[in-house]
Parts: structure tokens; C-alpha cells; sequence
């Protein structure tokens, strides 16, 4: 069935490889994304250059904070599904400015769920993330595990965020599906992410700083599969209220994550290293046990085809630049 769908952070890594996706699927989307500043406004922009032309595609650029976008700007629009994917991210900048990040991951949040209210939306799909579970030794990590001891400002904000969408799905019945990412990469990956920072600096022969000697694993999950749980959350309608992992359940080093970009770009790292940074959890990785079963989810990139597919993408935007 086509739909009309909301997307929040649109213009973003995430949001505009969804877009490009569920306009595959012959669904209308707007867009709403406010530029923000954590990285430059030329990247996102790019991103949309693919679909702007598109006549089922709106963009409005708007921040989720500010009333104005829904009295004004998406007074008169009607969607059957919203995706929230606007937020402050990083764990690091989060703990030097957490009343910033407490101000747009949860205020933006609130009246996002209260728009869909008064919309009568009745499903909400929400981007979480893997450092809500904090320091957690029960490896995979399951949904089920509800003892969560985030230890940063932004997990913090995407627990608020899982729990204001308890109280509306409790209270006005609008279906919240919380997909906790883990570590998303792919083509269109943020420039402060470490796969795209050290294949960067690898190809330009500059040095990658690396925290901590190099044994903290993170459950990479490429782009691709995290769009293909998304898609799912979108149709899914069943039960009113999920918190859902969309990771691939293989715990991966930095240092093999180093060693796999060496050997795809072909050229050696010159590494800088420094102690662990507060906020970073030693390791993280996803039972998606749950997903699969709610979603048919089944990751299906492995960490080096999905690293090649990176490389190629990353090789070509230096080129045409």
C-alpha cells in the first residue's frame, strides 16, 4: 500500500538512503531537515541531489524544536507514518554540550509524538541507538535486558526518547517502534565517523588517532540492512509499542576494522595513538533475534563487502571533487 511518510534528518547518512529507498517502494516523503551545523550543510545537500527532482518528494528545511514547523509549515499535510531520525549526534561532543543534546533529542521528540497526535498519526518509527545499553557484559545484547546504564548525555536522550514513545503509544495509541542502530556505515557515512575519518585520512597518507589500544569492538551494520529494518518498522502492524535491535550480530575490533580498510584502499596507516575517551563503550553487539521475527529482519552485507562498497564510494567522491 502507498504511503505517506514524515522523515525527520532526511537530508542526513541514514535518513537519505531511506528516502531513496522507500520512494523505490512508490510511497510519497517529506523531508525535514534543518542543515544543523555538526557537519557542513554541502554534504547533506549532496546526499539530496538524487530525489529533489522528485514530484513525490517535499523538503521543508525546518528544525523539530521549533512550533513554527507544525503550525505553520506542516499544517495542512496528512502522513500516515512518521520516521524520526533528527537528532544531535555523537556520544563525545554530547558530553561536552549535554544541554544541547537533551534539547533536541528529547524536547524535539516530544512535540514531534505530539504532532502525531493531533495528526492522528498512528505510527511513529524511531531512530535509537546501541549506546543506550551503556557498559553491558550480557553479549548479544537483547531488548529483553531492560537494566540500561547509558554513560552519555546522548544515550541518555535516546532512552528519554524510547520512553516518551511508551507514553503515547500507552496513552493515544499511536504505534512507536524504537529501532536501536549499531554502527551504521556505507556510502554517504558522516565525515566524523570512524570507518569514513581513518578511510580519509589513509588515502591522503595523513595519521588516524586511535583510543586505547585497539581491542574495542563495535557491531558494524551497513547501510543497506539498517534501511531494510527501517522499511519493515514502516509496514509493520502489530503490536503497539517495540524497542528493537537493527545490528549484525559479529563483534569486529578497531584493529581489525583498521587492518580491512588497509587492505581494501591498498595503502598503509599511520596510526597516532591515545588513551579511551569517556562516553565509549568497550563493545557492543546486537541479538537480532527480535528483529527477525517482528521484521523478517536478515543483515546480509558482511563487514568487508561492506567496507569495498564504502571504499568505491568514498574513491569516487574525491575524484569528481
Amino acid at each position: 500500500m502507498k504511503k505517506s511518510i514524515l522523515v525527520t534528518g532526511g537530508a542526513g547518512f541514514i535518513g537519505s538512503n531511506l528516502v531513496e529507498k522507500i520512494l523505490g517502494d512508490d510511497c510519497s516523503v517529506t523531508i525535514v531537515d534543518n542543515f544543523d551545523d555538526f557537519y557542513a550543510r554541502e554534504i547533506k545537500k549532496k546526499n539530496l541531489l538524487g530525489i529533489m527532482g522528485d514530484p513525490r518528494v517535499t523538503f521543508i528545511e525546518g528544525d523539530i524544536r521549533d512550533p513554527a514547523l507544525y503550525d505553520q509549515q506542516l499544517s495542512d499535510a496528512c502522513f500516515d507514518v512518521i520516521v524520526h531520525l533528527a537528532a544531535k549526534a555523537g556520544v563525545r561532543p554530547s558530553i561536552a554540550d549535554p544541554l544541547v543534546y537533551q534539547d533536541v533529542n528529547v524536547k524535539g521528540t516530544q512535540l514531534l509524538l505530539e504532532f502525531a497526535r493531533k495528526k492522528k498519526i498512528t505510527q511513529f518509527v524511531f531512530g535509537s541507538s546501541s549506546s543506550v545499553y551503556g557498559v553491558n557484559k550480557n553479549f548479544p545484547w537483547s531488548e529483553d535486558d531492560h537494566v540500561l546504564q547509558p554513560i552519555s548525555p546522548y544515550a541518555s536522550t535516546k532512552i528519554s526518547g524510547e520512553l516518551l514513545g511508551h507514553v503515547y503509544a500507552h496513552l493515544f495509541g499511536i504505534r512507536f517502534l524504537a529501532l536501536r542502530f549499531f554502527t551504521v556505515y556505507g556510502p554517504r557515512q558522516r565525515p566524523d565517523l570512524a570507518i569514513h575519518k581513518f578511510a580519509s585520512a589513509i588515502l591522503t597518507g595523513d595519521p588516524i588517532t586511535v583510543f586505547g589500544d585497539g581491542n574495542t569492538k563495535r557491531d558494524y551494520t551497513y547501510i543497506d540492512d539498517i534501511v531494510n529494518g527501517i522499511t519493515a518498522a514502516i509496514h509493520y502492524d502489530k503490536t503497539i509499542y517495540e524497542v528493537v535491535n537493527l545490528g549484525n550480530s559479529q563483534m569486529i575490533s578497531l584493529s581489525d576494522m583498521i587492518e580491512t580498510l588497509q587492505q581494501v584502499l591498498e595503502k598503509k596507516a599511520i596510526v597516532n595513538r591515545l588513551p579511551e575517551q569517556q562516553g565509549d563503550v568497550p563493545v557492543t553487539c546486537a541479538s537480532v533475534q527480535k528483529a527477525k521475527m517482528l521484521f523478517g529482519y536478515e543483515p546480509k552485507t558482511s563487514f568487508r563487502d561492506g567496507i569495498l562498497k564504502f571504499a568505491n564510494w568514498l574513491k569516487a567522491e574525491k575524484q569528481n571533487k
